[in-house]
């Protein structure tokens, strides 16, 4: 599947597991630099996320700056892989990624646009797309088995049923023309 080129910016409004709201801005080179911010309220937290990932051509991720701020204090990690599944966390080896081509912030929506472009699924397809899981407040980041399927039929928008099992979670996503995530059920939807 192609996708349409991004626009320069998108923006999402976060709703049911938290309140906030999302903003991402796209530079295209070699492959892509996304900045982005989401703000949020959750279980009565606040805490804001700045991120910034770069993807090669093929959409692997290749980095992720990620600062997250709470009443706490403020943490910040940085996460480097080489395109093929090996993975460096502050710059030490994390073997507990291995295998993981895309970064997957809690925090953001955003995100689950990387693995929908990697993949570039043909209707009916499935593929798994395990991924480097940021977890929003602590910046922990863990291995996060999730799965993609494309459905067939969906005219200029593409929907995927999306399954993590670590969660008990289940989804349909709905994506625009460019791939950007439009509807995640429970977690956001675009605004702009």
């Amino acid at each position: 599947m192609s996708f349409r080129p991004f626009p320069a910016s998108a923006c999402w409004q976060h709703r049911g597991a938290r309140a906030g709201f999302e903003v991402a801005y796209f530079r295209a080179g070699a492959g892509w630099l996304i900045e982005g911010t989401t703000t949020a309220l959750e279980d009565g937290q606040t805490w804001a996320v700045t991120y910034a990932i770069e993807v090669d051509a093929a959409w692997a991720t290749r980095r992720a700056h990620i600062e997250a701020t709470t009443v706490t204090g403020r943490r910040e990690i940085q996460l480097e892989s080489d395109g093929a599944g090996h993975w460096r966390i502050g710059g030490e080896p994390a073997p507990h990624l291995d295998g993981c081509l895309d970064v997957d912030l809690e925090s953001s929506a955003m995100t689950n646009t990387l693995p929908v472009h990697r993949l570039g699924l043909r209707p009916a397809a499935r593929a798994d797309a395990p991924a480097a899981y940021v977890r929003a407040a602590t910046l922990t980041t863990d291995r996060l088995d999730q799965a993609y399927r494309r459905l067939p039929g969906q005219g200029v928008q593409a929907c995927y049923d999306y399954t993590a099992p670590a969660f008990g979670f289940t989804a349909r996503l709905v994506y625009d023309e460019t791939g950007l995530i439009v509807d995640y059920p429970g977690i956001a939807t675009r605004a702009g």
